[in-house]
């Protein structure tokens, strides 16, 4: 092996081990430092910094779960039911907040709420056309007005795009065009994101082939 070959091996050998461990430090940077401003609510007496005398980093995400687990707690019970009932009813009185508000809430219901089927299957549909096929997410069934158009039983699917999943498309497409996949989200989603490499049930570092298109002979 020459030189340079052995410096590029090299080079992509480390930056197969740097590039994730940094991504991962970077969003854990950006979600510590986004949780810490929740201290903010706090009165400025109370702030860590002031009484501890230094920051200390995290703290706000510690507070963040405290405030969660006890808004979720007074949800549950029958009084903290009425209040929250109260809250909704109140928010969808005010004009431009209850447009926002409610879409937001239905979106949040189905997909944390423990009833929901929104990303609970994978599947494999022909996209964008067909005899290509990519991996998408069950969000529901169609229903309303939508019904009467589609030609008969479709599901409503979310097709992302790699290596950013938050970014898809919304498709409606036959059910009998769907292929239930044996795979968790999870795997699914990193399947997606890793762009096909990460083969759910393979290999961890598989052995990647070079496909060349058929060339005619001469």
């Amino acid at each position: 092996m020459n030189p340079m070959a052995k410096i590029r091996k090299w080079l992509f050998a480390g930056l197969l081990v740097l590039v994730p461990l940094i991504i991962t430090l970077w969003v854990l940077d950006w979600v510590v430092s986004t949780l810490d401003q929740t201290l903010r609510i706090l009165p400025v007496d109370w702030h860590p910094d002031r009484l501890l005398g230094l920051h200390i980093p995290g703290l706000g995400v510690i507070f963040a779960l405290v405030v969660v687990l006890a808004i979720g707690a007074l949800a549950s019970n029958f009084i903290g039911n009425q209040l929250v009932g109260w809250w909704h009813a109140l928010l969808h009185r005010i004009p431009v907040v209850r447009s926002i508000y409610s879409g937001v809430k239905q979106v949040s219901d189905t997909l944390f709420s423990e009833k929901g089927n929104a990303f609970r299957q994978a599947v494999l549909v022909q996209w964008p056309r067909e005899g290509m096929w990519t991996i998408a997410f069950v969000t529901g069934t169609p229903g309303g007005d939508l019904v009467k158009h589609l030609p008969g039983e479709c599901l409503s699917v979310f097709v992302p795009t790699t290596p950013n999943p938050t970014g898809g498309y919304f498709v409606m497409v036959r059910k009998s065009d769907c292929i239930v996949l044996a795979m968790s989200v999870d795997e699914a989603l990193t399947y997606v994101i890793s762009m096909g490499v990460i083969v759910p049930g393979g290999p961890k570092n598989p052995q990647l082939k070079t496909v060349e298109a058929d060339q005619p002979r001469s």
